[in-house]
């Protein structure tokens, strides 16, 4: 019995899925795996482009990275146990290391799991997928982006790792049509030095305001102010940059707060994140526009169980990674991928379906109670611990008093806490 699987997407997940059936190639059913990526190399997100809208062959561009980005994380709660920092390079390298260091990082990493550029059908697009409830066969419409060629092929098995950073949540805000500055998301942002000796607003109050304005601060913008809509992020920020109340009107070169503030301004990035994009898939098995830290309709966040108003079963053969909201990213993705492989080739037995849903509803249900940062960081280092379980994966995977340590040094000293 030969399993044909269609792996999305050549990113972090994808090609951690791609390492997982070459490790276990010997175990379980045999496998035949087709993994297709939009770009001509591998690395999702970590392949820095200076393009931005579209690509050169018209698709919309997937990078959201920007030159001079660095982890806004320890290494060390990145770490692959089982290949340290240490191992890759030789020698001990910062906590916190730019972009291309951790792109070559993981290259390594993929290198040593036997994954090769030519296991990947770059430049291919997945167009759509059909689900056959009578066979359980995926009929996957592919686009060759580089002859125009579109074909179908059909598999017994579906992981979708294409990610969800990649396509920007776009507010409206009255008047912006007036703005006489610069108005783009944090998708496009590329390079700080375009802002020196502006005015800026961010609107937004996660990871992406904090480390632009930061970069902004440090390479000589006039003035930042932090737009947020629920709740400011509070770090100690420098006297250039200040927090306010969401925008909520424009006109000209002026922004008006909610809070009764206003002022002019050169440019507004939009850090309001990014929607769960998946218009290849039929709606009956797509997941929702989501963003938290457990999902719907997946059983452990990752086997589809289509359990909502609207949606379909798929025999517990359609699998999403990384999809959920992140505190733990390179580990988990890897774990995941190893989670769905070994259920793939019959080497982890998952409960029957009424047990799975059941779980699923439960883990949904916890989000309730993730509602600040250190409950995030337990919840999440809890749920790598349960894949791990499920695994018999026993190398350390706790990062939480990392993570502690991390948040109690930005809150000390936003400027410093990479030092």
């Amino acid at each position: 019995m030969v399993i044909r699987v269609c792996v999305v997407g050549a990113g972090p997940s994808g090609m951690s899925t791609l390492g997982m059936f070459k490790e276990l190639h010997n175990q379980g059913y045999q496998c035949q795996v087709t993994c297709y990526e939009k770009q001509e190399t591998p690395g999702g997100l970590w392949n820095l482009s200076w393009r931005t809208g579209t690509d050169s062959t018209g698709e919309s561009v997937h990078c959201s990275m920007y030159r001079d980005l660095f982890s806004n994380g320890p290494k060390e709660c990145l770490e692959f146990p089982e290949y340290t920092f240490l191992e890759h390079f030789g020698k001990d390298i910062p906590s916190y290391p730019p972009r291309a260091v951790l792109y070559d990082y993981l290259k390594g990493y993929w290198k040593r799991q036997g994954v090769k550029n030519e296991d990947i059908l770059f430049r291919h697009v997945v167009r759509n997928v059909e689900y056959n409830e009578n066979t359980g066969v995926f009929s996957v419409s592919v686009c060759n982006l580089v002859t125009e060629d579109t074909f179908v092929e059909e598999f017994d098995r579906l992981i979708v790792a294409s990610g969800h950073f990649s396509v920007p949540n776009v507010p409206e805000f009255e008047g912006i049509e007036t703005f006489t500055g610069r108005v783009l998301h944090s998708h496009d942002f590329r390079n700080s030095r375009e802002f020196v000796g502006q005015r800026v607003v961010l609107v937004g109050s996660s990871y992406s305001a904090e480390d632009i304005s930061l970069q902004l601060y440090k390479f000589g913008a006039e003035k930042l102010t932090i737009s947020y809509r629920t709740n400011k992020m509070g770090f100690p920020w420098p006297d250039k940059i200040k927090e306010v109340e969401l925008l909520t009107r424009i006109e000209g070169n002026t922004c008006y707060f909610k809070d009764g503030t206003s002022g002019e301004y050169d440019a507004i990035i939009l850090c309001t994140g990014y929607k769960h994009s998946l218009p290849f898939m039929p709606k009956e098995l797509r997941l929702l526009n989501d963003n938290q830290f457990n999902i719907t309709n997946v059983y452990r966040n990752i086997q589809w169980y289509g359990m909502t108003e609207g949606k379909k079963d798929a025999g517990g053969r359609l699998f999403y990674l990384a999809m959920q909201d992140q505190e733990y990213s390179f580990t988990m993705f890897t774990l995941q991928a190893k989670w769905a492989v070994s259920v793939i080739k019959g080497l982890l037995i998952v409960p029957d379906r009424e047990l799975c849903v059941k779980e699923a509803n439960r883990m949904y249900k916890d989000n309730e109670n993730i509602d600040d940062p250190i409950k995030e960081v337990d919840a999440q280092t809890a749920y790598v611990k349960q894949i791990a379980g499920d695994l018999n994966y026993t190398a350390n995977t706790d990062c939480s008093q990392l993570f502690r340590e991390w948040l109690s040094y930005k809150y000390a000293d936003i400027l410093t806490y990479r030092d």
